[in-house]
């Protein structure tokens, strides 16, 4: 129970090995769907394709012989709206309430649009339920182009699609900021101004409950939430620290970082964290990059270009508007070491990025030389 009106009819999905097919989800993941209880039934959202039937049940269980007036869509992606095929059939005489682009995209995945039992909403388009009333507003690019929040006035209540999601069901016991910054950075950390734009309509509403699409409901300490989400769509470190990512053939560039992490521990920086991006998990590593207010790059020249897996995890960081940070930069190569230039010029589009000196070049392996620079570099980084 959220509220005396509002109901949890989600599923939890403890089966799923990859979300979105790329994102490892070891505890799981929650597909969110909310009851609204008044003289009109709502059902908020629908659910992941292969729990329709235990939603529908979930439905049922709470409204009997019951028909829910409204199917509310927020989000067409099909996580959200595998269902609602299936529900229409099950309950005919409900309408489906959503924006005008989420209706053609019903029309692109069921081969119908629903014209004769629809109701299109717009930004400041309202539901009357009874004492519920339900105002939607336009979000779109929170990820998708036609999404929408709605805000229920009689209960404080957000709707809020994707937006303050986390990976993990809900019986999960993990820290929500780890898994929802994951999330985020992963799912949504490209649209970052549509984010900060929704977070200033969001301001002028009286909020006492979010209820995400993935993830718990959340009725305490909001402005922790908030606070994260506007830090993250501004594309601002959220801690003080250096991640530390990098690839290694041989071993020796491996050693070079070690030495560098040694360097800051010794110059009392706050944290530093290392990844190995051939072995440790990008998502994490991606998150960390943004979590952190500084990142060194360190790899090989690779067949005159970079070792695969940095170009991989770079342009992760640069489709995702990576920015407002300091970077360090190390290079290995045998003959003719040119990763510095390559990862310059994969970053050159990034806003508001400080290159720091020295750029360390290590040549087969670590020297007198190479290590002096990344003695400089760790000064540089601590400065």
């Amino acid at each position: 129970m959220i509220t005396n009106d509002i109901r949890y009819i989600g599923v939890q999905d403890h089966q799923i090995d990859l979300f979105e097919g790329q994102y490892t989800v070891p505890n799981g993941m929650a597909y969110n769907s909310y009851l609204i209880l008044d003289e009109k039934i709502a059902v908020m959202d629908a659910v992941d394709g292969r729990f329709v039937q235990q939603w529908l049940d979930n439905i049922k269980g709470i409204l009997g012989d019951k028909a829910p007036d409204y199917l509310v869509v927020h989000h067409m992606e099909p996580d959200h709206s595998a269902g609602i095929a299936a529900f229409l059939e099950a309950y005919p005489n409900a309408t489906v309430v959503s924006s005008r682009m989420a209706f053609v995209m019903m029309k692109n995945y069921f081969g119908t649009d629903y014209a004769d039992r629809r109701i299109i909403v717009t930004e400041g388009s309202t539901l009357e339920l009874g004492q519920h009333c339900l105002t939607f507003v336009a979000a779109p690019m929170v990820h998708w182009p036609e999404v929408m929040v709605s805000y229920d006035s009689c209960d404080k209540v957000l709707f809020s699609a994707d937006g303050f999601g986390k990976f993990g069901a809900l019986d999960a016991d993990e820290d929500w900021a780890c898994e929802a910054r994951r999330y985020y950075i992963g799912i949504v950390g490209k649209y970052g101004q549509p984010v900060q734009d929704l977070l200033k309509k969001a301001a002028n509403l009286d909020i006492s409950i979010i209820c995400p699409l993935h993830g718990p409901v959340l009725k305490e300490n909001l402005g922790y939430y908030i606070g994260l989400y506007d830090i993250w769509s501004s594309y601002r470190p959220e801690s003080k620290g250096v991640l530390i990512a990098y690839t290694s053939v041989y071993g020796h560039t491996k050693k070079a970082v070690e030495f560098l992490a040694e360097e800051l521990e010794r110059l009392g920086c706050e944290k530093v964290s290392v990844t190995d991006l051939a072995r440790d998990d990008m998502a994490e590593a991606v998150e960390d990059a943004f979590r952190y207010d500084r990142l060194v790059l360190a790899t090989t020249t690779y067949n005159t270009d970079i070792f695969p897996f940095m170009k991989e995890f770079i342009h992760h960081l640069t489709e995702r508007n990576y920015q407002n940070r300091r970077v360090g930069l190390m290079e290995n190569g045998s003959w003719a070491p040119q990763a510095v230039k390559v990862m310059e010029k994969m970053l050159e589009g990034s806003k508001d990025l400080t290159i720091l000196e020295p750029k360390v070049k290590i040549q087969c392996a670590l020297s007198d030389t190479s290590r002096a620079q990344i003695t400089a570099l760790a000064e540089a980084l601590c400065g």
